[in-house]
């Protein structure tokens, strides 16, 4: 996956959009056991990611506000098969994780923060150095409620756990588009703890909320 400085005023940011409030979430999804990935069948098409059209979208939350950014898109590939994904990864750079409400030292400081560049706070989010990938593999493709949800394994430091998130995919040519609704997840489940109140005791006001909700966009074109 898995995010202050100062008086902790923006621990907020983590990757995934957050939502502080429970009735706002969008797209909850449980985190479960990593599953099998699919790998691709013969009669799939591999269509390759597009990395600078591709984008990974975040914003965290706290009592008092929020913030959001990006994080870069390092490779990825889809398997289509009948005008659908049959199976396919993406590597997720996490070295590339920035704030883009922010400027200046705040936004310097913040994105420190979160890469784990600076010295006693490494594991506080996603410690970079250390973990600079976290990777998405598909293990499923359904259809519900009028609604495509891709399934898949996400990995984000040591922790792997399967999710679902709702897509609409589009098909121009040989160029695929995927995007994701805005989803949430938990990101204690991959070891992304700081100030979680699920977590950590007497946090009073300076906890992070859990919830990240995450915006993604793939373009792949056909190899």
């Amino acid at each position: 996956m898995k995010r202050f400085f100062l008086n902790a005023a923006l621990a907020l940011a983590l990757v995934g959009t957050t939502v502080a409030c429970k009735g706002d979430k969008k797209n909850e999804t449980e985190a479960g056991e990593a599953q099998t990935e699919v790998a691709a069948s013969e009669a799939a098409a591999k269509y390759k990611v597009d990395t600078a059209a591709s984008s990974l979208m975040w914003m965290g939350s706290k009592p008092t506000g929020k913030h959001n950014g990006t994080v870069a898109i390092e490779s990825g590939v889809l398997n289509v098969e009948n005008g659908t994904i049959q199976s396919g990864t993406f590597i997720i750079d996490m070295t590339t994780i920035e704030s883009t409400d922010l400027e200046g030292d705040m936004k310097n400081n913040l994105d420190a923060h979160l890469r784990g560049t600076v010295e006693g706070k490494e594991g506080d989010f996603f410690n970079v150095q250390k973990y600079p990938n976290a990777a998405f593999s598909v293990t499923g493709v359904t259809e519900k409620d009028g609604k495509t949800y891709v399934q898949g394994n996400l990995q984000i430091k040591e922790k792997k756990n399967n999710i679902e998130f709702p897509v609409t995919t589009t098909m121009n040519g040989d160029t695929m588009t995927l995007e994701s609704e805005p989803f949430t997840i938990d990101r204690t489940k991959w070891d992304v703890n700081y100030g979680s109140k699920s977590v950590f005791d007497n946090l009073g006001d300076k906890w992070v909320s859990d919830d990240m909700e995450i915006t993604v966009k793939l373009v792949a074109n056909k190899a």
